[in-house]
């Protein structure tokens, strides 16, 4: 199979509609605490799950697609068909040159986290499912060019590994979990044996587990009180990627990637830049600190040049940042239909990013990266 454009986006989202979840819930079973979109006393919608409104700056992210990229849609009525119908998807993408789009949820949570917070399990499965079902059937069955990755029950652990299986069998490609689970409800520290389950499993399926930027609320500085909603946007935006500073720094030392060498991992929404600098200090403290004495043989850069990947859509790649993180595990992407997409210009956009890079490796970064770790078929340019 040929690519036609050379692309695979490896971090895009798509904004589940208000049917997903009505539709295949019982309404008998779960009446109002399935989630649903509510109108608010001003004319403007919210999404509520289980009785709480979801904390979004719109009804929908798809500040992309919209006349003005800085409002988000107050109402459904509002939200553009790329945002969430798959046939719009497939032109948006075809305007901007990708072929393939790696999936990633709205509602959901970034990380699947808007179910990870709910208290009761069995209700975290019954909203988990009937999304990872809605992505196989109105996405992925639609065209091979969407990569389906499933959202799972966070515990118990059983179900976790349960959902992956089943949902894997349906044709889904990756699996996100939230990268500090423990900061949801009360469950194990990610670093514990508990989790094993998880990352050997991953192993077994080759298929790789992504932590989304942004899911871990409690190590994302809030934008302050006095902000407007423009400003306190442009600050979430800019905290928000380096907020996983302190998630790449615990893989990097929580001997996880150590016990199970062949476990891949997505870094999701980053930025090259301060994931450059981070290795380096990593490295210099690995030295510092004894590491090597303490039963660790390879350096936190080269662990994760073996095991892990950063997704990227704005960033200018230099020799340093190759040298740090390794061209291989850089994934290019348009992060649509968010705001800060670079969408309809990815190519104009990555072609200044890559200016630097030598044919073959921008190659590497546009798409065949991303279609060896999401084990795509055989594709040339």
């Amino acid at each position: 199979m040929k690519l036609k454009y050379g692309f695979i986006s490896a971090d895009d989202h798509v904004q589940e509609h208000p049917e997903v979840w009505s539709s295949r819930m019982s309404k008998k079973k779960w009446g109002e605490r399935i989630p649903h979109v509510e109108e608010l006393h001003d004319g403007s919608e919210c999404w509520v799950i289980d009785g709480r409104r979801l904390l979004l700056p719109g009804i929908a992210l798809a500040g992309a697609l919209m006349a003005d990229r800085t409002r988000e849609p107050q109402r459904w009525s509002e939200v553009p068909p790329a945002a969430f119908k798959a046939a719009d998807r497939l032109k948006a993408m075809d305007c901007d040159g990708i072929d393939y789009s790696v999936l990633y949820p709205i509602v959901g949570g970034l990380a699947g986290e808007s179910f990870g917070k709910l208290d009761d399990p069995d209700l975290e499965l019954a909203c988990v499912q009937a999304y990872n079902d809605w992505l196989i059937d109105e996405w992925a069955s639609v065209s091979p060019r969407f990569v389906p990755q499933c959202i799972v029950p966070i515990w118990p652990i059983e179900r976790t590994v349960t959902e992956i299986k089943r949902a894997v069998a349906k044709g889904h490609r990756g699996v996100i979990y939230p990268a500090s689970p423990m900061e949801l409800r009360g469950v194990p520290h990610i670093n514990e044996p508990a989790y094993d389950p998880l990352w050997t499993l991953c192993e077994e399926l080759g298929v790789p587990i992504s932590f989304h930027s942004g899911a871990s609320p409690r190590i994302q500085m809030r934008p302050g009180d006095d902000f407007s909603p423009g400003l306190a946007a442009a600050f979430s935006n800019v905290v928000r990627p380096v907020s996983s500073i302190a998630v790449v720094a615990n893989f990097m030392i929580s001997r996880v990637l150590h016990r199970f060498p062949k476990l891949k991992i997505v870094f999701a929404e980053g930025s090259l830049g301060w994931g450059a600098y981070e290795m380096e200090y990593a490295d210099y403290q690995s030295d510092a600190d004894g590491l090597p004495s303490e039963g660790y043989p390879l350096k936190p850069s080269e662990l994760f040049r073996r095991q892990c990947y950063f997704t990227c859509w704005y960033d200018r790649i230099s020799l340093r940042v190759r040298g740090y993180l390794g061209t291989a595990n850089i994934l290019w992407s348009s992060n649509f239909p968010l705001a800060t997409s670079t969408w309809p210009d990815t190519r104009r956009r990555a072609e200044l990013a890559f200016a630097e890079l030598p044919e073959i490796e921008k190659r590497q970064i546009q798409w065949q990266n991303a279609a060896k770790l999401y084990s795509l078929e055989s594709a040339e340019k």
